[in-house]
């Protein structure tokens, strides 16, 4: 197949997360010569995004140890990255992007990697001075490290992935924790019931003091610090707080060059299975794009660490000519209190599940079954099971009932049913 772009052309890449880096890497891997630059309104060279909330918000890796490669590999590859610079407008008409000084930068393919920002509280903006915190980018650790270290409870908003691992690296660092949650459970929109009532014991046995079915009316801001209250009157006080509320999408670039956007409660940039956009030199990839599920039907949008990494790569071959279809299966993992979760798949709290292990000893493999169909797995402390039922969701999801009953097999010759067989 011949090339899309020819090996003098230019890439342009705005977003240096792992999607848009992974994406240059690739780039140069397939033996593409020509001019490769990245945009990112982030200061620092291309890290891992997972470690914030982790490792280095608890001081056990420093930014070098989180970078995905040393400043001097981007050098070698001859990848232009522009740092701390935001792009103003995208010109398909011109195959030009202006950058917020007003500099252009011309493109013969352009990829949209911008990942996405945390939902914002209408009302309260991120600032030492108002002890309310955000936690997105590198530059974010070193206040609420600081925030964390004062004496003082730390109130989290949201019992989501960032808001719990930032309650167990907080408590790991001996800060009192409040953690405020809207629904019923921690995770629970994503996770079984039983999953995220053993995060619920898990973050009350470990001290924090946790709240569930909470909604909020205001957060009072004071230079001593804040409070949450409710619209019955209850009040939770903190010297500082996070707002963690989920991310929205950075769409707006995309939408105002004139490219389908998704309009649904998810949105995203809409691509094909080859990640392009409507206009066809144009991509988009990671946590912004909106694709196509090749395994369950429909359209998606993934916010994980693995599927942007992955993406990026998918989106270079493209550029590059050598489209393949993107259907791999999603799969993420949280590390909480000394504990690992790996999630694999479209896990749902309404799934069917069958599990091997013993979820209070937390050494389990959960499996999530929906229309006689293996859709995910969850597992903790069973890194093999885990590997081999993510397996199994892409290569045999039809596998029978009984034999996922027995335990969870490999790769190798196994009877697989349809959906139209008695699966018992």
């Amino acid at each position: 197949m011949s090339k899309r772009i020819a090996p003098d052309g230019t890439v342009v890449i705005v977003g240096s997360g792992v999607c848009g880096a992974t994406a240059a890497e690739t780039l140069r891997k397939e033996g593409f010569s020509g001019k490769v630059v990245m945009v990112s309104s982030d200061t620092e060279f291309p890290y891992r995004r997972p470690q914030l909330s982790k490792e280095l918000l608890q001081g056990t890796v420093t930014t070098e140890r989180s970078r995905l490669r040393p400043p001097s590999f981007w050098e070698e590859q001859q990848v232009e990255i522009l740092a701390g610079t935001s792009v103003a407008e995208i010109k398909p008409g011109d195959k030009t992007i202006v950058l917020q000084d007003g500099r252009e930068q011309p493109y013969d393919a352009l990829l949209i990697a911008t990942g996405g920002r945390p939902r914002a509280i209408p009302g309260l903006e991120a600032s030492s001075d108002s002890h309310v915190y955000y936690l997105r980018n590198m530059a974010d650790v070193p206040a609420l490290r600081k925030a964390i270290e004062t004496k003082g409870p730390l109130l989290i908003i949201g019992a989501g992935l960032i808001g719990s691992e930032v309650a167990s690296t907080a408590r790991a660092l001996g800060s009192d924790v409040i953690l405020l949650e809207a629904a019923e459970r921690p995770l629970a929109r994503v996770l079984p019931e039983s999953i995220s009532n053993l995060y619920s014991k898990l973050h009350t046995d470990n001290g924090v003091k946790l709240h569930t079915n909470v909604e909020l009316d205001r957060l009072d801001v004071t230079p001593k610090g804040v409070t949450a209250v409710s619209p019955d009157g209850t009040t939770w006080k903190a010297s500082a707080a996070l707002i963690s509320v989920g991310m929205t999408p950075n769409v707006e670039l995309a939408e105002e060059a004139g490219l389908a956007v998704d309009t649904s409660g998810r949105r995203g940039v809409i691509v094909d299975k080859f990640c392009r956009t409507s206009d066809p030199d144009i991509y988009a990839a990671g946590d912004v794009a909106m694709f196509p599920n090749l395994l369950l039907g429909g359209m998606q949008r993934v916010e994980h660490w693995s599927n942007a990494q992955e993406q990026g790569a998918h989106a270079a071959r493209s550029i590059l000519g050598m489209p393949t279809p993107y259907a791999d299966v999603p799969w993420s993992w949280t590390k909480q209190y000394g504990k690992n979760l790996q999630i694999a798949g479209w896990p749902s709290p309404d799934d069917e599940l069958i599990v091997h292990g013993d979820l209070d000893a937390h050494d389990f493999t959960m499996l999530c079954l929906r229309d006689d169909r293996l859709v995910g797995v969850i597992s903790m402390g069973r890194p093999k099971e885990f590997r081999n039922a993510k397996a199994l969701i892409q290569d045999a999801p039809f596998i029978r009932r009984k034999v996922l009953e027995e335990g969870v097999p490999s790769t190798a010759p196994i009877p697989v049913g349809s959906r139209n067989n008695d699966s018992k």
